[in-house]
């Protein structure tokens, strides 16, 4: 398949200038020749296209984003495949919510509920459509000059009636170490209520400044909610209402079937903070106690160690049969 340079599209978009650049792809700001309006053009580095892990979560994000049609998620305008790969997103103005948490260190929780019930929004949506993110942080959530939020990068997410199986999946379900849920560290498979545990940590993050869970290392941060329970967030930040730190604790329960089902419960509660009765929760009292397990953190490097030699396995499979 030919690469594409940025070149190559000006009959039908102006490049303006690259905004982003990541391992897998270049994003360019562009004006859509026909419409005048601009556009963000997503291309794939050259190396990527040839690497069918990376090629099939471009792929992926293409497919997804051409189905989903919100306010609250970006749209995927077209998607050319005939001998040039490239990707053609709505432009949006903003910033992540990354750079906000990181510049504000901690949001007003009147300001954190407003965005989280608007994430929460487009979150019922996607659920609803038959589409888990698996990869929410805030790294992937746009916020416009108006406070209003965009759910970006589909790259990992999972479709129903996709293939259950594929080797994106395998190597990169796990998403990113400080959002993922329990369940999926512990190499299960992550529905949508994975989703609103993610959701819960980046609430955590906006109204305290800190994520609920640490570690010297990506592995260390994902045993140690396994096993451990966060740090209450009014210790952290005392303007935190208790309503909203229970509401906390129900998105950051260790159990799925403890948590919110759905997003729109959790939104729910968030609008509706005065109805909200806190519990009597021992993970308040005993927050304290840290728990490591070396046994298990032995097994669970053990583990990572051989998912290369797995996928490794698995395309050498394919390829025989192919």
């Amino acid at each position: 398949m030919k690469s594409i340079h940025p070149g190559d599209l000006l009959n039908q978009y102006r490049i303006e200038n690259l905004v982003a650049r990541s391992g897998m792809a270049s994003i360019y700001k562009a004006t859509d020749m026909q419409s005048g309006q601009f556009v963000a053009i997503k291309i794939p580095h050259p190396e990527m296209e040839a690497d069918p892990v990376l090629f099939e979560r471009f792929q992926r994000e293409a497919e997804i984003g051409q189905m989903l049609d919100h306010p609250g998620v970006m749209k995927v305008l077209a998607y050319n495949t005939r001998g040039q790969v490239y990707m053609v997103l709505e432009w949006v103005e903003g910033r992540l919510l990354r750079y906000i948490i990181h510049e504000e260190k901690k949001l007003p929780q009147e300001r954190a509920i407003r965005l989280m019930v608007e994430i929460l929004d487009a979150l019922d949506y996607i659920h609803r459509n038959g589409v888990v993110h698996r990869d929410l942080k805030p790294e992937n959530i746009m916020v416009n000059t108006e406070d209003h939020i965009k759910l970006i990068d589909f790259g990992i997410a999972g479709k129903a009636g996709a293939r259950r199986l594929t080797f994106a999946k395998l190597s990169q379900v796990m998403g990113s170490p400080d959002y993922i849920s329990p369940e999926q560290v512990k190499g299960k498979r992550g529905d949508a209520r994975a989703d609103l545990y993610a959701m819960g940590v980046i609430l955590y993050e906006m109204v305290t400044g800190e994520t609920p869970f640490s570690g010297p290392n990506p592995f260390a941060i994902m045993n140690d909610r396994v096993l451990n329970n966060p740090v209450p967030p009014r210790e952290v930040n005392p303007e935190v209402s208790p309503a909203l730190q229970e509401v906390l604790y129900r998105a950051l329960e260790r159990e799925p079937s403890n948590r919110y089902s759905t997003a729109n419960e959790f939104a729910w509660d968030l609008e509706h903070l005065d109805q909200v009765e806190p519990a009597e929760r021992a993970e308040m009292r005993e927050w304290k106690k840290r728990k490591t397990s070396l046994v298990g953190n032995v097994l669970f490097y053990a583990a990572m160690a051989l998912i290369p030699i797995v996928i490794f396995g698995l395309l050498l499979l394919v390829a025989r049969h192919t």
